[in-house]
């Protein structure tokens, strides 16, 4: 049975912090594709189109036939053959979480791996199969127990492969929304140890600000996404201490491109969204980076919350879909800057927020409840990319099977 995690004490502020090693980056497309797959939470194998074999680990062809590969979801059972415990190394990474434990398992899909072991685990085990990535984007397969065991999910060495807030101090950067508000709720219910909530004007008092005051893991700290000096001063003041930072920041606005519009808004938009991504970034990253591997509470990501039509455009809405597909990009470039350090960097995709701003829109709507359950979701499980909603899972689904087709769908 699995210890449970105890909090962190107070670091000895003359002790150096360890280094964030990562293992080595990915040499071949196929791997890639699966860290791909592995970022959404699948438990993909590749299986031949001629022969339907399934494979491990990827390749660029059927060893058996030589024939095509083609990615398909897999069953999760296995059974564990043999373990063996790696006390010595010379990679940098596992020298420093020494010892690791690793084992080969029979997949119920068929290949034979040589997977990470939790510590519940043994020969002979039935084990239930999860396809994680490591700190360094790579995936990884990880047998877990088949059932759920007490503080399964505290065992060190899985911890590696998620980014669970339980005992980390999280940075919420809109508090004064409903969205930031239920995703400090939902951190606190998660174990995290403190949440300090954005609050961009504190001239102003907002909705919901004597409940998140009455929390008292919960500190109101002044955040202007949109002013520089705002985010590089509290950048100063608890860049050493966050370990995660969730940004909510949003402007909503109902646009067109040609009609109903104004760019002001739409500048407003930009200025908040994207910008002040970039501001959070190069305010926080840094700091981040250099406690990657601080023991128990090391920082561990960074999470933007954004609309999924960023992926497709989206008439009546063309503003929020713009900065939304331009915060994608700047994602996408932060994940990759972040890899080498250990952060790991998450998109978490809404459809339309249950919201002033969308009253006139339809059902499904997405409640601040469940982006902020999404957000847990993907942290727990070291995801990169979570959609919050009905709505956004539709859309998702359909973009991946036809992204142009969907584009035409959302616009016309």
């Amino acid at each position: 049975m699995t210890d449970p995690l105890s909090p962190p004490v107070k670091k000895d502020p003359l002790k150096n912090t360890r280094m964030g090693h990562v293992s080595p980056g990915l040499r071949s497309r196929a791997a890639r594709a699966m860290a791909v797959r592995a970022g959404q939470g699948r438990f993909v194998l590749q299986v031949c189109d001629y022969c339907c074999t399934a494979t491990y680990p990827p390749r660029d062809r059927c060893p058996k036939c030589w024939g095509t590969l083609d990615w398909q979801d897999q069953p999760t059972g296995a059974t564990v053959m043999t373990e063996t415990t790696i006390r010595v190394t010379t990679d940098l990474f596992f020298k420093e979480h020494a010892p690791w434990r690793v084992g080969s398992v029979q997949l119920e899909a068929g290949p034979t791996a040589i997977v990470h072991l939790h510590s519940d685990v043994r020969p002979g085990d039935r084990v239930r199969m999860e396809l994680k990535l490591d700190r360094g984007g790579n995936p990884a397969l990880f047998a877990m127990p088949e059932k759920e065991t007490p503080n399964m999910v505290d065992d060190a060495q899985y911890r590696t492969f998620t980014a669970d807030p339980k005992h980390r101090r999280v940075l919420v950067t809109d508090g004064r929304g409903p969205v930031g508000q239920a995703m400090a709720k939902a951190l606190l219910k998660a174990g995290a140890r403190a949440v300090f909530l954005g609050n961009g004007d504190t001239t102003m008092r907002f909705d919901g600000e004597a409940e998140m005051v009455a929390h008292e893991n919960v500190e109101i700290v002044p955040l202007n996404v949109t002013d520089t000096n705002s985010v590089t001063k509290l950048a100063h003041q608890l860049g050493g201490r966050i370990d995660i930072v969730v940004n909510t920041a949003a402007v909503t606005r109902q646009s067109g491109v040609a009609f109903g519009s104004k760019l002001t808004d739409l500048q407003a938009g930009f200025e908040s969204e994207v910008t002040g991504l970039m501001r959070l970034a190069q305010g926080f990253g840094p700091a981040m980076s250099a406690r990657s591997d601080d023991g128990t509470n090391s920082a561990a990501a960074f999470v933007d919350v954004a609309s999924v039509y960023g992926l497709t455009g989206r008439a009546g809405f063309a503003g929020q879909a713009a900065t939304a597909a331009a915060r994608l990009a700047l994602i996408s470039g932060l994940r990759g800057e972040m890899a080498q350090t250990g952060i790991r960097v998450i998109s978490v995709l809404t459809g339309p927020v249950d919201d002033v701003w969308h009253q006139h829109v339809p059902p499904p709507k997405t409640a601040p409840a469940q982006i902020a359950k999404s957000v847990i979701d993907a942290l727990t499980r070291g995801l990169e990319i979570n959609c919050a909603g009905d709505a956004a899972k539709d859309l998702f689904a359909r973009w991946q099977a036809d992204p142009f087709l969907t584009i035409r769908e959302e616009n016309q």
